[in-house]
């Protein structure tokens, strides 16, 4: 098998793992409920520490990725985030399990940002297919874990789940230990000076923030749909609103397939600009979902949105991802660091604005919040592709 082949491989390896871990943190949360008797206040400080790792991984990644590879970086990643998963079943008090989410967000950040680094720098050609299809791997596994978790617990107790998860990424840290990866770009001196630049760079800049608004509109998706949908304005049953958040994932996983392909006929622009369409229309739907005009059908118009935000969000982080690939192959991973940052502090901006806006004039805002994002981004990408286009 090629060498290349088998670092594809480490990558999708590594994206299930990143998905598998992050949805299992949901039943992790249902184990330390019932081992410490937190309360919500304690529950959410983990909340807090998870996405501070995930920041800290996504700003480490890169410059160390350019300097020592990709291979000690996603053994290293996959170690902490094993190291966190044992901490939580092993401990007695709350500090350590604190320290945990930590360093379960530190390697997932990392695992993330290196993968996707990954792919780019082996990709020269279709970088916007590859990274599609590397991000319908984290569906999988993200997909894929609650039903493994729902049958392992008819036979284990949660804690045993949590350490087969923990044990079972031993796995692919082997396989990372005895494949070839390729060779780290600046082994000899790190150029610092260089990433100065990135600062001065508007088109970076600019696909950063491109990634801030995607990101966001990804937060918001799966952190308020559900409390939207359940509120009385239109009083779906709970059970419904966390299916469709479901259909949210698949929609998203089906999307990244369908990109592959739709990436060999059509430009990436274009496809981008699809896919914003489909988030803005998601995001109307979800609006009229509320309203008097839809009000016999709320749930039929509440599933078509979400699975058409879904198929919306497929777009925007391996199309971006790709063109900053482009334009920075010989610090792909530092560069990718800079905008997964300004893609994060996006989401937890945006994501707290959204709480305090829904705090203070209902939850029913939420929608404007989508279709303002989206808006947005449509006018950055539109100002970034032209300006890009005449300076080729």
């Amino acid at each position: 098998m090629k060498k290349s082949m088998l670092q594809i491989l480490a990558a999708y390896a590594g994206m299930l793992l990143f998905g598998i871990v992050m949805i299992s943190l949901g039943t992790v949360n249902t184990f330390l409920s019932e081992q410490f008797g937190l309360t919500n206040a304690q529950l959410g400080s983990l909340a807090a520490l998870l996405p501070a790792g995930i920041l800290a991984g996504s700003l480490v990644f890169g410059p160390f990725a350019d300097r020592f590879g990709y291979k000690y970086l996603l053994i290293i990643s996959t170690l902490l985030v094993s190291a966190g998963l044992w901490m939580m079943v092993a401990t007695e008090t709350l500090l350590p399990v604190q320290v945990a989410f930590f360093l379960i967000g530190l390697g997932g950040g990392a695992i993330n940002g290196g993968t996707n680094a990954m792919v780019s720098d082996i990709n020269t050609e279709n970088k916007s297919s590859a990274l599609s299809l590397l991000g319908v791997f984290y569906g999988i596994g993200a997909l894929g874990m609650p039903l493994l978790t729902g049958l392992l617990v008819k036979i284990w107790t949660l804690a045993q789940v949590i350490r087969f998860v923990a044990f079972f990424l031993i796995i692919p840290i082997l396989y990372f230990l005895i494949i070839p990866f390729p060779p780290p770009k600046h082994a000899d001196k790190f150029p610092i000076s260089r990433l100065k630049s990135f600062f001065k760079d508007g088109i970076l800049i600019g696909l950063g923030f491109i990634l801030f608004f995607e990101s966001a509109l990804e937060g918001m998706a799966n952190n308020w749909s559900a409390a939207y949908l359940t509120h009385d304005h239109v009083g779906l049953a709970r059970t419904h609103a966390v299916m469709f958040l479901t259909f949210l994932v698949a929609a998203i996983t089906v999307g990244r397939l369908i990109l592959g392909w739709a990436l060999r006929k059509l430009s990436p622009v274009k496809v981008l600009y699809i896919c914003f369409t489909l988030i803005l229309m998601g995001s109307i739907g979800l609006q009229l979902t509320g309203s008097a005009i839809l009000y016999s059908a709320p749930a039929i118009t509440a599933a078509f949105s979400l699975i058409l935000l879904g198929l919306g969000f497929s777009a925007g982080f391996p199309v971006v991802l790709a063109k900053v690939g482009e334009r920075y192959p010989e610090l792909s991973g530092s560069a990718f660091s800079f905008v997964l940052v300004i893609a994060l502090l996006g989401n937890t901006l945006l994501n707290y604005l959204t709480g305090i806006l829904t705090n203070s004039f209902g939850i029913n805002y939420y929608p404007l919040m989508l279709i303002l994002s989206v808006v947005i981004m449509f006018g950055l990408a539109f100002g970034i592709f032209n300006a890009q286009t005449k300076k080729e």
